[in-house]
């Protein structure tokens, strides 16, 4: 019999934060699942790590050569064979709870292929936060939800790979674009959506921690600022004129800010003005040019404020219950 859900796992070379993954998919508490680890080339170490990990509901896929995430994370969509995939990145764990709410929350759907996401607990060596800080009203373009900012210095809208669940046959039909380094879930979820038998539902609760060590190395650290112009010139269609200049004006300008280039300046804001920016976009742009990063965080810092997730509100993760 086929389980319910396939959870997808990619990992490279790192066999402990691979099998704390593993761990926490393994101990939710709706048992029907199957977890897909997806190893990204020859990696000995982790699959000796995993092999370690008694139990049959776990199967380890190596790939000949390594791809990158997106690459590996439609590879174990083509091996799965649960009825749902969701997705786990090996750096993130699952609270014990969020595959049922989510199964719950699916059944509620008015779309035969709703993608299901949840909330999550950003961990810092500094603090929880709680993100996305809202979720999408009522007939709120999802593009502009992910990219138009109420402030000068965040945003409200979010969603993170490991939050993602939807029907198997949804991310076979929508697969991750493969070679793209940054914006992989807001790139997938805006071609998901844009499908006539799609819907995205959110649940409240943050049920996945987003482990956010800052001397790690990561994907989401580098800045390749015109590949992503590229991009988003490519998926125009998937915005609205006020997310294009939203995201032009604060996504890439933060990629492109180092540069410190006066052309580099002047194309972005070029680029922003064929959307339809909005006095809070501009105030971000010159903010974002001016004011040096340091700066910058400490100024959100201030004047956001950090919401730390209560005690009594933050579940133990599933591997360590």
């Amino acid at each position: 019999m086929s389980p319910e859900v396939s959870v997808v796992i990619p990992t490279c070379n790192r066999p402990d934060l691979a099998s704390r993954a593993v761990r926490s998919a393994l101990g939710q508490t709706h048992e029907d699942l199957e977890v897909v680890v997806v190893i990204d080339g020859p990696d000995p170490a982790t699959e000796e790590a995993l092999a370690a990990i008694p139990d049959g509901r776990l199967r380890v896929l190596t790939l000949p050569q390594r791809g990158k995430a997106p690459n590996a994370r439609n590879q174990g969509a083509r091996a799965a064979t649960g009825h749902w995939t969701a997705f786990l990145d090996d750096d993130d764990e699952w609270l014990p709870e969020k595959l049922e709410v989510q199964l719950k929350l699916a059944a509620t759907a008015k779309l035969p292929s709703p993608v299901v996401a949840t909330r999550l607990i950003s961990r810092t060596p500094r603090a929880d936060t709680v993100m996305p800080r809202r979720l999408p009203a009522p007939d709120e373009p999802l593009s502009e939800y992910f990219t138009v900012r109420k402030g000068l210095f965040y945003g409200d809208g979010f969603i993170q790979t490991s939050t993602i669940m939807a029907p198997t046959s949804l991310v076979r039909r929508v697969p991750f674009t493969v070679g793209l380094r940054r914006q992989q879930e807001l790139d997938w979820a805006l071609r998901a959506t844009a499908q006539e038998d799609v819907e995205l539902l959110y649940a409240d609760q943050p049920l996945v921690l987003w482990h956010q060590d800052e001397n790690r190395e990561r994907i989401s650290l580098e800045n390749p600022w015109a590949e992503q112009l590229e991009w988003l010139r490519a998926n125009r269609t998937l915005f609205t004129p006020r997310a294009y200049a939203a995201f032009t004006m604060s996504v890439l300008s933060s990629m492109a800010a180092p540069t410190r280039s006066r052309q580099v300046f002047a194309e972005l804001l070029r680029e922003a003005r064929t959307g339809r920016p909005g006095a809070t976009d501009y105030l971000t742009f010159l903010q974002i040019w001016t004011l040096p990063p340091a700066l910058r965080h400490t100024l959100r810092d201030k004047i956001v404020g950090r919401r730390s997730t209560p005690e009594p509100e933050t579940p133990t993760p599933a591997n360590v219950a």
